[in-house]
């Protein structure tokens, strides 16, 4: 089970069905801690994207920024502001199921990490015909 919340290759009769972690999008904007807003802003406001994901030097996710708390004081860190611990799955979770999750929650994406909390990419309702 490790081996497949970390997205590696499988093989077997299995290996072929959809998963969060065959969905991935890995272009999403992201943030350190200590980073100006207007930094992060400028990233966000050239990407497809309404938020920034906050990572660690090692890529652990721990937190979020939603667009309105970009608004803020241009010159606060991004610590100041971040919503912490956004809700993930992980890779090897069934599209089927990630689909459902993101419908009943009425979400447009979900984010995907490995066991240790590091970002893998995200996964968008609009990617899975929805």
């Amino acid at each position: 089970m490790d081996w497949l919340a970390h997205n590696l290759p499988t093989e077997g009769a299995e290996a072929g069905a959809p998963s969060a972690g065959s969905r991935l999008r890995h272009d999403v904007p992201t943030a350190g801690t200590d980073e100006a807003l207007a930094a992060v802003r400028a990233r966000v406001d050239a990407s497809p994207y309404r938020f920034a994901l906050v990572l660690a030097s090692d890529r652990t996710l721990l937190g979020r920024l939603r667009y309105a708390a970009l608004a803020g004081d241009p010159g606060a860190a991004v610590h100041e502001v971040m919503e912490l611990g956004p809700s993930t799955v992980r890779p090897h979770v069934a599209l089927a199921g990630v689909e459902s999750h993101l419908r009943d929650h009425h979400l447009i994406y979900v984010i995907v990490t490995d066991p240790q909390g590091r970002l893998l990419g995200t996964v968008h309702l609009k990617d899975l015909g929805g």
